[in-house]
């Protein structure tokens, strides 16, 4: 159990942020999203959103893509793969650590 714990220690630290959390949550079950999506679901200001996709990026785990639908500009968000395994290694650390817990009910 103890090595479990331990091994979230090593997580992703970019990841590990919960707004950047969610913001890879959510493009992991999309192909990609709108900025105004991810907005409207993560709840974040366009500030924060903005500053929280831009260190995505730059650590390689999001790409993103601005381009105009007739006059209205449209950025478009996508899982990069290296941020898709850093998710999926994420989620796996997680996982390991909350089941290896003892129940309630265990002494």
């Amino acid at each position: 159990m103890a090595d479990d714990f331990r091994s979230l220690l090593d997580a992703d630290r970019v990841i590990h942020e919960p707004a950047r959390l969610i913001i890879t949550a959510i493009l992991y079950s999309v192909e990609s999203a709108d900025f105004l999506y991810l907005l409207r679901e993560t709840g974040l200001t366009k500030g924060n959103l903005s500053s929280h996709l831009s260190k995505l990026e730059e650590a390689g785990y999001v790409q993103i893509e601005k381009t105009f639908v007739g006059k209205i500009p449209r950025t478009l968000c996508r899982l990069t793969e290296a941020g898709r395994a850093a998710f999926e290694d994420y989620r796996a650390r997680l996982k390991r650590a909350v089941d290896s817990m003892p129940q309630a009910d265990e002494p």
